[in-house]
């Protein structure tokens, strides 16, 4: 599923950070991507010393739960004693992560697996280095007060969809894989109002994120029926993945390894210890609703190394990049016509920089 969304704060259906926003992303960038330039000094890292470089991070969102790695590695210096000044920006929307990612204009970005894949298909030098987590994040979303079985009990109802090519694609899967007939849902463009569109009473469910609208809405006090595509269909692909392009791999992979293991660092932190990866992560964005970020991280612990009941995966080590997922994952996008050719998984993305690799 696709995180083709304009950035918002995770307590609203919709902030806008389009145009100027996108400038001034592009700017932050080129320029160094903050108020801190690039430094000329070395770092100790565990007995050696290295050039400390200054490099960019694009998330593919505002700052939320699913960032909690980063923000504990940020807070504890890991990337510094790698020799990485890091840069995280935030993007106005998931493409112009992909587009300044893959123009050369930043160093490293984060992307739902599925955009990276199209991007690839697509003729773009991207290369996923990490996965961030196992499955995807997405799904349908309804009211338990609406006693949805499955989603083939949609037939007949209206669903909202977000308007980006794959939410047809993860409608579609779904309700198929339920015995239903997807010709039978009534599908109207909701944006990304999909909980605001839910509550009002104008659709049955969305195409959202669990961990995200999800939980947003059972806090509010409105349970939900949630259906992860990856229990109805779909398969079970990253659903976020830490990426740059070849030319940087190819021209500076100490950099690529430095970052990777520093990532790595910060989010096995943050299983051991969710405690602490919560406390960085409002250290560093002290205006996130402590209760929603806690809710929403306890939701993304088990998607970070996959594995569990009805997951078609085994518990990973954190960032691994596995095969048969990514097999399966050019499949279904070729099968649901969002990709035009497959992508093998060698080319998509490369486990060399892990720790242990």
């Amino acid at each position: 599923m696709s995180t083709d969304r304009t950035c918002r704060h995770p307590q609203h259906s919709s902030i806008a950070l389009r145009g100027a926003a996108f400038v001034a992303v592009a700017a932050l960038v080129l320029a160094g991507c903050g108020s801190s330039s690039p430094r000329a000094g070395t770092v100790h890292n565990e007995g050696t010393r290295r050039p400390t470089t200054s490099a960019t991070l694009i998330l593919d969102f505002i700052p939320n739960a699913v960032h909690a790695g980063i923000y504990t590695a940020l807070e504890r210096g890991w990337y510094r004693r790698q020799g990485i000044d890091l840069h995280v920006v935030t993007p106005s929307a998931t493409t112009e992560t992909l587009k300044l990612i893959d123009a050369g204009q930043a160093q490293f970005g984060l992307a739902d697996g599925s955009d990276v894949a199209s991007l690839i298909a697509h003729g773009g030098d991207a290369q996923a280095v990490m996965a961030l987590g196992q499955r995807p994040f997405g799904g349908l979303i309804g009211l338990a007060s609406e006693h949805l079985s499955s989603p083939a009990a949609l037939q007949g109802k209206t669903v909202g969809i977000t308007g980006v090519p794959s939410d047809t694609a993860v409608l579609d899967t779904e309700v198929r894989d339920a015995g239903g007939d997807p010709a039978k849902v009534h599908v109207v463009t909701v944006g990304f109002n999909g909980p605001a569109a839910l509550l009002a009473g104008r659709i049955a469910a969305f195409t959202g994120f669990i961990p995200d609208e999800g939980v947003q809405l059972k806090l509010s006090g409105h349970p939900i029926d949630a259906f992860p595509l990856y229990r109805y269909g779909g398969p079970s692909y990253p659903g976020l993945v830490a990426f740059t392009t070849r030319r940087l791999i190819a021209s500076d992979p100490a950099l690529v390894r430095g970052f990777v293991t520093a990532t790595v660092r910060g989010y096995d932190a943050v299983l051991h210890d969710p405690a602490l990866g919560l406390r960085e992560l409002l250290r560093a964005n002290p205006t996130l609703p402590r209760g929603l970020t806690r809710a929403s991280l306890q939701a993304y612990l088990p998607l970070f190394t996959g594995g569990g009941p009805g997951t078609g995966t085994a518990t990973v080590a954190f960032g691994t990049l596995q095969t048969r997922n990514l097999e399966a994952m050019s499949g279904w996008m070729l099968d649901t016509g969002l990709i035009p050719t497959p992508v093998a998984a060698t080319r998509y993305g490369t486990n060399r920089f892990l720790p242990g690799d």
